[in-house]
């Protein structure tokens, strides 16, 4: 079985490799009862939530969405196959995955297991957040790979995470996590500023908080020698998208923390910059903002962070836990690793264990793709492959 080696992390220090700035090269959304639109039409734009808003106020009203369903790489692949259908040619790329996959990577070298040091050592248990562990599904078409989240795993990962006690006296955790929807909710309108009615943005803690609605964009970038295409949502745009689609979106990402009132919470929040810069990096996210809550869920302070200035920061004026060279870096190896020894079509499984200092790749299925390729898509490609013989 081969495996691709963490430890030592440090030979992954140094200059970054290259990376293509992402691209939007289409988008999709989800509607408010999570059906799939060809369309931008759940764009929103950001407008600052009220200091002071309780972030607990409507829980009990919340429309979550069901995420249990396994949906594969359905409507990333079906955004593709709209888009060859426009262009009439196949995208470029090495690897088509969602940006949560990505993400996952990225972070591995400072997950809680892989002990670079003692500020590793001290935030040990600070963010359960970061994947100490992961299973991925992948397969090989047309000379692509195409990577997925093992579904069951992950679905038992975020019901661990949910159970997790809460503090005496303390939230839950599914309180703690509507906080985050709740100030998505407080910070969006559904046009410009200049476009929406002042009625509406005054009346937005009175909105019932539904997150069945996304905003998905598709990227083309890259990691060394490796072309990727990420599909991922986007929380919201900063003002009107370029009418030059070559031009970088001005895209928001929305986040929460804790106030951070102690040493302890400083350094736990700097282990969460490292998902934070990520998730956004990757997408090509410039702005992110961060709504600071009081242990009571009362939205205390909004911070604004450059995605670009976050690992320069981490490292000059922080603890310097992580290290945003070192996690270019390791995702271009590990990228190319995975091209090398994925040679042949079948299901395999990407496999990072609790405290493994190894990712695994192993093949599950001899044959065929399991349900990571839709047959909308595998039959779309093998027409296009028709019509060029």
């Amino acid at each position: 079985m081969p495996t691709f080696p963490i430890s030592p992390a440090e030979r992954f220090r140094g200059s970054s490799a290259t990376v293509r700035r992402p691209q939007e090269i289409a988008c999709f959304s989800f509607d408010d009862t999570h059906t799939y639109r060809a369309d931008e039409s759940s764009l929103r734009y950001y407008y600052p939530a009220r200091i002071g808003a309780d972030l607990s106020r409507g829980f009990d009203q919340f429309q979550k969405l069901d995420g249990t369903a396994d949906n594969h790489l359905d409507a990333l692949l079906k955004t593709i196959v709209r888009l060859e259908k426009e262009t009439g040619a196949s995208v470029q790329a090495d690897l088509i995955t969602w940006r949560g996959m990505m993400t996952k990577i990225l972070c591995t070298p400072f997950d809680n297991y892989n002990g670079l040091g003692f500020w590793d050592r001290i935030v040990l248990s600070a963010d359960s957040n970061l994947p100490a562990s992961f299973e991925m599904n992948a397969t090989l078409f047309q000379v692509r790979k195409f990577i997925e989240e093992n579904h069951g795993y992950g679905l038992a990962g975020w019901e661990t995470q949910r159970l997790q006690p809460s503090q005496p006296g303390g939230p839950s955790q599914d309180l703690m996590s509507f906080w985050g929807y709740k100030f998505e909710t407080l910070s969006l309108i559904p046009d410009t500023w200049a476009e929406t009615d002042r009625e509406f943005i005054e009346s937005r803690e009175d909105h019932v908080v539904n997150n069945h609605a996304q905003y998905c964009c598709v990227v083309k970038t890259g990691f060394g020698k490796t072309r990727v295409i990420l599909g991922g949502e986007v929380d919201a745009a900063w003002d009107a998208k370029p009418e030059n689609k070559d031009d970088p979106v001005n895209w928001v990402e929305l986040k929460t923390s804790g106030e951070l009132y102690t040493d302890r919470a400083v350094m736990k929040f700097e282990r969460k910059l490292l998902k934070f810069w990520a998730q956004s990096f990757l997408l090509g996210v410039p702005r992110i903002i961060v709504g600071f809550r009081s242990t009571h869920g009362i939205l205390e302070r909004i911070e604004e962070f450059e995605t670009q200035n976050i690992p320069g920061n981490v490292k000059r004026k922080g603890k310097g836990t992580w290290d945003g060279n070192l996690c270019i870096n390791f995702a271009a190896a590990l990228l190319e690793w995975l091209k090398s020894n994925i040679t042949s079509e079948g299901v395999w499984r990407i496999r990072k264990k609790e405290h493994s200092k190894a990712i695994e790749l192993f093949k599950l299925e001899e044959t065929g793709h399991g349900d990571i390729l839709s047959s909308e898509f595998v039959e779309w490609r093998q027409q296009m492959a028709s019509a060029v013989a």
